[in-house]
Order: structure tokens, then C-alpha cells, then sequence
């Protein structure tokens, strides 16, 4: 399987690597390859993550690394990556 990242996942996790950087430039670069290292799993793996209890859908599911949602949908041929959040944030349904 292919993976797929959209616009906003790719923006978010630049948010976050940008934010963690301001403290510690390593740590942002530690934790963006371990974002990426987690996502890559999927293409073996793709139902390995649970439903998004906010979706209500069987196709779009989440995994976590450390305190962050990897929220994304199984397609035939592709993992879309929609969005990455911290868990502590409110799910937000346009981001399906």
C-alpha cells in the first residue's frame, strides 16, 4: 500500500515540529522521524490503528506516537494520512 499524505497532516506536523523546536532542534527532528517511522508501519499493518470513535466510519482510523493522534483512512491501493492532532485537542469533523 501507498501512503498518502494530505496538505493539512503535512502542515500539522510541521506545526508541531516547528513548536518543539523552539525549545530543542533535536528533539523536533527526533520526533518528526519518529512520526514518520510510525505512519510507515501502515503499509503493512493498515488496520493495525483503531476506529476514530468521532468518524463512526470503518475506513478512517487512528494510531498514536507519544501524545498525538495519526488520524487516516484505508483506501484500496492507499493510506490517506488526514490529519495529526494532539491528543488533547477536540476532534474536529472536517478534517474527514
Amino acid at each position: 500500500m501507498r501512503i498518502i499524505w494530505s496538505p493539512r497532516a503535512k502542515r500539522k506536523v510541521s506545526e508541531y515540529g516547528e513548536y518543539i523546536a523552539q525549545d530543542n532542534p533535536e528533539a523536533a527532528s527526533d520526533w518528526i522521524e519518529g512520526i514518520l517511522d510510525e505512519v510507515e508501519r501502515l503499509k503493512d499493518f493498515p488496520e493495525q490503528g483503531r476506529r476514530v470513535p468521532e468518524a463512526k466510519r470503518a475506513d478512517v482510523r487512528e494510531i498514536f506516537f507519544q501524545s498525538h493522534r495519526i488520524v487516516y483512512r484505508i483506501e484500496s491501493k492507499r493510506i490517506v494520512i488526514l490529519t495529526v492532532r494532539h491528543t488533547r485537542q477536540l476532534f474536529d469533523q472536517k478534517e474527514l
